[in-house]
């Protein structure tokens, strides 16, 4: 039988990555940012420049770790159609819905994908739901693959083969050339829409992919259990110290040290893939040791947690609204709408999770 032992620290890293995400799409409308948003100040934070690389480098593959962890866990607890009916219900319905709502915004507010003006319903930009629906065609192809192959697939878990530094090594090194390869074609924050629906930015799939397989494999062989308080600090350390050169590099150190065209492409997919893997081994531990506790506002926040991710944008741009009239440098504007968005988007998801079955 699966193991259902309440993972706190889990549910708390999800809480810290959705804070984190509403943190980033705030400054959506307040830095130089490469992509689009509903609200844009004419006046731009230079410091969030850094902020949005090093988080788009590693937040959402974090998220797919994580989630395929649970997969892999939930799939051993139901079995395979009771999960497939879980997943389609849990992750495919409000998907469903959101892009339902979509349509009319489309035709009469926002325009759609590729359009400059309102009045096209299709293709339907789900927006920030596209993790969503990633994590559920990979939680449908994981229970296709098990249902498959249930004669050579294992639901059982063993530390046996723990997980090394050169495992972690060896994967970043393979992950960076497949990262600039893809991106070839795929420059980062191009987004595609497979089947008019499917929001997808091909420069990020290979490492979000690969993040939710190594989730499964960590379930599967009890790494996150297994990896050492110390390992998980000095990947931490690596983490925060590529994090930190690259505040410092895109703050004026790269003035002294100039990169352009294949040598900047080749540097950036290393660092991403290197900051990547130790940021999510080091946070997964840190959380691990020091922030595994539930009590009562702590499983309010992580029961909310998912809801929170559906509901966090209008919160966000509804703040942002209430605060184009004021005369704020961008960087206190960023400040004060996400200290209103965080609580503000909890408190929302905390009473509509209930009703709303998420």
């Amino acid at each position: 039988m699966a193991n259902r032992e309440r993972l706190y620290y889990l549910d708390n890293l999800k809480v810290g990555l959705t804070m984190l995400l509403i943190a980033h799409h705030v400054g959506q409308a307040y830095g130089p940012t490469g992509g689009t948003w509903p609200i844009q100040e004419a006046a731009r934070a230079a410091i969030l420049a850094p902020f949005f690389t090093v988080n788009r480098s590693f937040f959402m593959s974090l998220f797919f770790l994580i989630s395929g962890y649970f997969t892999a866990r939930s799939y051993d607890a139901k079995g395979g159609w009771p999960f497939v009916k879980g997943r389609l219900l849990r992750l495919g319905l409000p998907v469903l819905v959101f892009a339902l709502l979509m349509i009319p915004l489309q035709l009469f507010v926002f325009p759609a994908p590729g359009m400059d003006k309102p009045g096209a319903a299709w293709p339907i930009d789900v927006g920030y739901m596209w993790y969503i629906e990633h994590l559920l065609l990979f939680s449908l192809g994981y229970a296709g693959w098990r249902m498959a192959w249930r004669r050579r697939a294992t639901s059982r878990v063993s530390a046996s083969r723990p997980l090394r530094a050169w495992h972690v090594l060896v994967f970043s090194a393979l992950l960076a050339p497949v990262l600039a390869l893809i991106r070839v074609p795929f420059p980062i924050d191009r987004w595609d829409y497979l089947l008019g629906f499917f929001r997808v930015a091909f420069a990020d799939v290979p490492r979000d992919l690969s993040f939710f397989v190594l989730g499964v494999m960590a379930y599967r062989r009890d790494w996150l259990k297994s990896v050492s308080a110390k390992a998980g600090r000095n990947w931490l350390l690596v983490g925060v110290a590529l994090a930190a050169f690259w505040y410092a590099y895109s703050l004026g150190l790269y003035k002294l040290i100039p990169l352009e065209g294949a040598a900047f492409d080749a540097v950036r997919v290393t660092w991403e893939a290197f900051l990547c893997s130790s940021l999510c081994i080091g946070l997964v531990v840190l959380f691990r040791e020091h922030v595994n506790w539930g009590g009562g506002l702590a499983r309010a926040l992580g029961r909310s947690q998912y809801a929170a991710y559906i509901f966090h944008v209008p919160v966000i741009l509804a703040f942002q609204y209430a605060v184009l009239s004021l005369s704020l440098p961008p960087f206190a504007k960023f400040a004060l709408v996400t200290l209103a968005s965080v609580p503000a988007t909890f408190a929302i998801a905390n009473a509509a999770r209930r009703p709303l079955h998420l």
